[in-house]
């Protein structure tokens, strides 16, 4: 039987709540990864402490968003850490996410649309005048012709993503119940995983309070 896939969202710079977090989420009935954003990997032992995790799937979630030389340099910067997925945005361009994917080696490429954290009055603001599902299915195309290896976006766009790119669909914006903290577009993991989601990014859904009970609650919301 095929495994949910799940990346549990790393957002701390205690390590060893990070470790218990990981030790925690070990289970038969799910693939777990580990997604390392900012907030880690910036702090003081974030980047040594993931240069010695093995034998997980690991997720740097960089959003690399800059000039193409910035971008090839910054991933070249990173190689040491062996991650298995990194992030770019796909609104640096098309040019920046070729370079980027030639010099990634190993590592899946992964352009990130528009952040679940956005809603269409914000994007008006910004000056967007596309509707969301266009600009993510405008991006998803662009990532397409740059040959990426997985797009992140919000699971109510995973439908309209999948008709131009058909490899891997990760999606943040999870959340068991109404409470959806600075999350905008979001679903139930049921949800997510029916629209077609290859990956869900959880965070404080799993991490915060008890992470073995959290998942047991996961769990049978999934077999429901």
């Amino acid at each position: 039987m095929k495994k949910n896939k799940i990346f549990v969202a790393c957002d701390s710079t205690n390590i060893s709540k990070i470790k218990k977090i990981i030790k925690e989420t070990q289970s038969s009935k799910i693939k777990f990864g580990y997604k390392f954003g900012l907030e880690f990997l910036n702090s003081k032992n974030g980047r040594t402490f993931l240069s010695k995790l093995k034998n997980k799937i690991t997720f740097a979630d960089l959003k690399i968003h800059d000039i193409p030389n910035t971008c090839v340099s910054t991933i070249k910067a990173i190689k040491d850490l062996k991650v298995n997925y990194l992030t770019i945005h796909i609104s640096s361009g098309l040019e920046a996410l070729k370079a980027a994917k030639q010099v990634s080696g190993k590592m899946k490429l992964i352009g990130v649309s528009i952040l679940t954290s956005l809603d269409k009055k914000e994007l008006k603001e910004i000056g967007f005048n596309k509707t969301i599902k266009k600009l993510v299915y405008h991006q998803a195309k662009l990532a397409n012709k740059a040959k990426l290896d997985a797009i992140v976006c919000s699971p109510q766009e995973v439908k309209i993503v999948k008709k131009v790119f058909k490899k891997e669909i990760i999606t943040p914006g999870i959340r068991f119940d109404s409470k959806t903290n600075d999350q905008k577009r979001v679903l139930s993991p049921k949800q997510a995983f029916n629209m077609g989601s290859d990956w869900l990014v959880i965070g404080r859904p799993i991490t915060k309070g008890n992470v073995k009970k959290n998942i047991s609650s996961l769990i049978n919301h999934l077999n429901q």
